[in-house]
C-alpha cells in the first residue's frame, strides 16, 4: 500500500530492510504495478532502481507500464521507460 499511496519515505524504509520489489498480491500485482496504476513517479522510478521487474505480468497478463497508459499516467510510462532505459544500460555496461 505505501507504493499505491506514494509514501516514498516508507517506501525507502522497507526497502533498506530487505522488502522484496516483486513480491505478489493475490492477483500477482507487484508494488510496481500499484505504483504505477496510481500515478506514484518517484516510488516507480525507485522501485526499478531497486530491482523491481517492469515485465512483470499480473493476472490480466499486463505489465506495470500497461498499467500505467491504461490509466493515462504518460508521466508514470515516460518513467518506467526511462528507469528502465538506464537499468539495462547500466546493467550492459556492467557486463563489457
Amino acid at each position: 500500500m505505501a507504493a499505491a499511496n506514494g509514501h516514498m519515505d516508507v517506501v525507502s524504509y522497507l526497502l533498506d530492510r530487505g522488502a522484496d520489489t516483486n513480491i505478489e498480491n493475490n492477483e500477482k500485482n507487484t508494488p510496481l504495478h500499484w505504483a504505477a496504476l496510481n500515478g506514484q513517479i518517484q516510488v516507480s522510478e525507485e522501485l526499478i532502481a531497486r530491482g523491481a521487474n517492469a515485465s512483470a505480468l499480473n493476472r490480466y497478463d499486463r505489465t506495470p507500464l500497461d498499467e500505467a497508459m491504461s490509466r493515462g499516467k504518460q508521466q508514470v510510462v515516460d518513467a518506467i521507460v526511462a528507469a528502465t532505459a538506464a537499468t539495462s544500460l547500466a546493467s550492459s555496461s556492467v557486463q563489457e
